[in-house]
């Protein structure tokens, strides 16, 4: 089975619970959190907003139409799934700085859908994709079934130890069609361009968990090999091979760096020796084969990923004897569905 589907090896061993999440959106609360404070001035009219049943896109083009200008005017930093209670920062470009009234903006379409203002200002530059720190996070599990004491362990273990930076289902669409999209982009297949984007981002996923997830099996993807390349805390940065040190033995366990994996594209492997050997062993066989091909032809260059991931801040309560709130943050471009994977199996009832 392939490693986008939500059989992916678990760290801390078999699951201690299983749960319902998002049987409301309240459930599942996600805050932005932003990477600058705003200038104050400037022709970027900076909004964040709370929303509930709207995924980003449908904000982003409500709050077009509320402002008459078109949507290449609205920046965000991330997308935001619709069934979620989000708040997230938008700019809207007003070059005259006159901006219609906020209280418009804010009438709810339906029962279900809400869009709240909760602050403006104003800034000098349109907000880019990615200018965000992270996320914070408030998820109610419910019809919790497991034993309070192990569940309440592997949450203390995935608070020290963190879990494996896996890819999240939502980035390989439902029942992981994504990757059957980009086989057949890769085999010939015109997409539109926004279609492009996406398939090659669950391509480059799918190849990276299947690293990962090798790793985890072997029970060293947390550990230091022969040929690792190493990625800094709070960056992109990486370096390495080196010769493993005490130095990088005591940086590892402060979880100042991580061991990476592969985010495929042209050019040779960084890793080496024993890594390299794996990466390429885990990216054996036909399918795997046709993505790294696919993703070179299209001129991705070799990236590298951290294979670890600390959640910030994890902690909980029993709101009853079935319902367990998890509240924690996590850097710009991981999952949450990371951390809930190592606690068992997590049913996503929206997405049901």
């Amino acid at each position: 089975m392939s490693p986008a589907a939500p059989t992916l090896p678990r760290a801390a061993g078999g699951p201690v619970l299983a749960a319902l999440i998002r049987t409301t959106p309240e459930d599942f609360l996600v805050e932005e959190l932003p990477a600058f404070e705003a200038s104050g001035s400037g022709e970027h009219l900076l909004l964040t907003i709370e929303k509930r049943g709207i995924n980003t896109a449908f904000a982003a083009s409500r709050i077009a139409q509320w402002a008459g200008i078109g949507e290449v005017a609205i920046g965000y930093a991330g997308l935001k799934d619709r069934h979620a209670v989000t708040r997230q920062r938008f700019s809207v470009h007003l070059p005259r700085r006159i901006a219609p009234d906020l209280a418009t903006l804010q009438e709810e379409t339906s029962p279900d859908e809400r869009l709240r203002v909760l602050h403006s200002t104003w800034h000098a530059k349109k907000l880019p994709r990615g200018a965000l720190l992270g996320n914070r996070f408030v998820l109610v599990l419910r019809e919790v079934r497991g034993e309070r004491d192990a569940i309440e362990a592997r949450l203390r273990a995935v608070a020290e130890q963190g879990v494996p930076n896996y890819f999240g289902q939502q980035r390989f669409g439902r029942d992981g069609a994504n990757i059957a999209g980009a086989l057949a982009m890769f085999a010939g297949r015109r997409m539109r361009r926004e279609q492009r984007g996406m398939l090659l981002s669950a391509a480059r996923s799918e190849l990276f968990n299947r690293v990962l997830a090798a790793r985890v099996s072997a029970g060293h993807w947390n550990q230091a090999l022969d040929g690792e390349v190493w990625m800094l805390e709070g960056s992109r940065s990486v370096f390495g091979p080196e010769p493993f040190s005490d130095t990088l033995a005591q940086r590892l366990a402060g979880f100042d760096i991580h061991p990476t994996g592969p985010l495929w594209g042209r050019g040779e492997l960084r890793s080496g020796a024993a890594v390299a050997e794996l990466e390429r062993l885990a990216l054996s066989g036909e399918t795997a084969g046709s993505l790294c091909a696919g993703l070179e032809k299209a001129g991705l260059a070799q990236e590298r990923r951290s294979l670890r991931l600390r959640p910030g801040d994890l902690a909980w309560r029993w709101l009853d004897a079935a319902a367990l709130e998890l509240a924690f943050t996590l850097p710009a471009g991981t999952y949450a569905t990371a951390v809930l994977a190592e606690l068992g199996e997590v049913c996503d009832a929206a997405r049901a």
